[in-house]
């Protein structure tokens, strides 16, 4: 039997994809490379016509500072919308892709000045791209992402693991500089999209990784369809 999977992502997320991978058979290993901590921002919401979200975490964080829920929401992807809906928005859709692909849905509908709640630190810009099609957008920092060291026992334990799941670029930088120290030829590094495949694929090549391959969509569902021996 192949050993078991390790699921990097912070929490509360890490426990919902552990779930999944532990349904597809394999034992997990719950160590984040990231922890995530709520900001306590004002919220104005005044002349804002719609959210858009990147990820569960802004959802729950904004949800948290927030008790609007009229606001329609665009989300990046479906595990982001069922959060939106969970924390009481009744219509959110979901552009079933990455940031591009949001800035994309939210062009085509039009819907008037959007609110952003997110990382302090985005991987990409929404409100510069909603921007670059004429729509008026800002961004609000609702939470960070911290970065975290794995505990000795899961170091300990690499030369036993079949594969790491990545989420972020952020994640997988951590476990770039992690394995330069404790390189793991064996390890299958599996990702969500090139992006962050990319801090991985230097070690990869010089054999202190064993593999680093992505999802063709930036979708968990992809993702582990990765694990697929």
């Amino acid at each position: 039997m192949a050993g078991p999977v390790w699921i990097t992502r912070a929490r509360p997320g890490a426990l919902a994809t552990a779930r999944r991978v532990e349904a597809l058979g394999h034992a997990v290993v719950i160590d984040p490379l990231l922890q995530i901590a709520s900001l306590d921002p004002p919220v104005d919401l005044t002349g804002i016509a719609a959210l858009a979200f990147t990820s569960a975490n802004g959802v729950e964080a904004f949800a948290a500072l927030s008790p609007v829920r009229d606001r329609p929401v665009f989300a990046v992807g479906d595990s982001t919308a069922r959060a939106a809906r969970a924390a009481g928005f009744g219509e959110a859709v979901s552009a079933d892709g990455d940031v591009e692909a949001l800035a994309a849905l939210i062009a085509g509908q039009r819907p008037g000045p959007v609110l952003c709640p997110g990382a302090q630190a985005p991987v990409a810009d929404l409100p510069a791209l909603l921007a670059q099609q004429g729509l008026s957008a800002r961004a609000l920092a609702v939470y960070e992402a911290l970065d975290r060291d794995p505990a000795p026992e899961t170091l300990a334990s690499l030369a036993a693991l079949s594969a790491v799941l990545l989420h972020s670029p952020r994640a997988a930088g951590n476990l770039a500089r992690l394995l330069q120290r404790h390189p793991a030829p064996h390890l299958r590094a599996l990702c969500l999209s090139p992006a962050v495949a990319a801090p991985l694929a230097r070690l990869a090549a010089s054999g202190q990784l064993g593999s680093v391959a992505f999802a063709p969509r930036p979708r968990e569902s992809d993702l582990l369809d990765l694990l697929a021996p």
